[in-house]
Parts: structure tokens; C-alpha cells; sequence
């Protein structure tokens, strides 16, 4: 067996020993839920919802106020990027002090390709909430030949909880971490 080898089998190993365990610590907004931050989104989303910028429409709503688009709901506890070092992270806009990831780049499974995100909205969330995130890794695939070279499929799951921790919503993201395989891809 080679050094590779064993150096990707370690890695599984040490990506499902953190099955269901929260990675790094929670993740919390940097501003409240706020009227700017949605309209620039419905701009750029050209979602005219009126229950999202029209304070009287929203009133009479089933809401009775405004509420911001269920799919902003990854938006309120991104980090804000620092771009003094980007290249030396290797383009990462935020500083990183662990990465579960690692060891699969260490193996040889150097490229990322997202494959998939899912989103379960419990609630709409209202002005002025402070959201709250914490992520887990939820499956680890065996290795996997693709197309594109060998690989695993990382799937994690963010959850999104209010000031009192209550959940209100979730976001599964599934990514290949794989070796690229550059013949077929020089054929693609």
C-alpha cells in the first residue's frame, strides 16, 4: 500500500470520527436581520415579494411585518472577507484556523468540486434577529472513480438557529474532493 494510500485512508478515518460533532466554533451574525442588506438582495434577485421591502404590504400580510427571503438565510452568518492574503490562503476570503479538510488535500484529493446544497426553511426570519450557525460533517463516502479522477463526496450540514435556539432552517452541501484525473479532463 503507498504513503498516498494511507494517507487517504487516515483522512476518512479522521473525517468520520467528526460525524455529528460541531467543526470550529458557532458562527455568529455580524449585523442583525436588517431592511439593507434585503433590499440589496431583492435587487440583485429581482424578487419584487412586496412582503420583504413594503412595510404596509407586509403588515397585511400572514407575516404582519416584513421578512427576509428564505434563501438569504446562509447570507446573515458568512464572515466578512479580509482580502489582505487571499493568495497565501490559496484564495480563501477568511482566515482559516482548522480545516477537516486537510487531510484529504495531503492525501492527493487537492480539487474541490461542489456537488450539491439543499435548504430546509422553518421559518422566515424577521428584522432584527441575530442569527446563529454550527456546522457537522454528516457523511464521508467511500472513494468513488469519476469522470474526473478519484474521490469522496464530504456532505455537511449547517444549522441556523435564532437568539433563543430555536432552528430555523438548515443547509446540506455536498462537495468531491478528488485527484484530478488530468488525462480526461485535458479530454473534456
Amino acid at each position: 500500500m503507498s504513503d498516498q494510500v494511507r494517507a487517504g485512508d487516515e483522512a476518512v478515518r479522521s473525517l468520520r470520527a467528526l460525524i455529528g460533532t460541531p467543526i470550529g466554533t458557532p458562527a455568529v451574525a455580524p449585523d442583525p436581520v436588517n431592511q439593507p442588506m434585503i433590499r440589496h438582495w431583492v435587487v440583485a434577485m429581482e424578487d419584487h415579494n412586496p412582503v420583504y421591502t413594503h412595510s404596509e404590504r407586509a403588515a397585511a400580510s400572514r407575516f404582519g411585518g416584513i421578512v427576509a427571503p428564505p434563501m438569504m438565510l446562509q447570507t446573515w452568518t458568512m464572515p466578512t472577507p479580509k482580502i489582505t492574503g487571499i493568495a497565501e490562503r490559496g484564495g480563501a476570503p477568511v482566515e482559516q484556523t482548522t480545516n477537516p479538510l486537510a487531510g484529504l488535500d495531503q492525501a492527493g484529493f487537492i480539487a474541490t468540486l461542489a456537488t450539491n446544497s439543499e435548504f430546509e426553511i422553518i421559518r422566515y426570519l424577521r428584522l432584527g434577529e441575530v442569527i446563529t450557525s454550527t456546522m457537522e460533517i454528516e457523511s464521508v463516502s467511500d472513494e468513488k472513480q469519476t469522470r474526473i479522477g478519484r474521490g469522496h463526496f464530504v456532505t455537511w450540514v449547517t444549522t441556523y438557529r435564532d437568539e433563543q435556539g430555536e432552528v430555523v432552517g438548515r443547509q446540506m452541501f455536498r462537495i468531491l474532493k478528488f485527484a484530478p484525473d488530468l488525462a480526461a479532463l485535458s479530454l473534456s
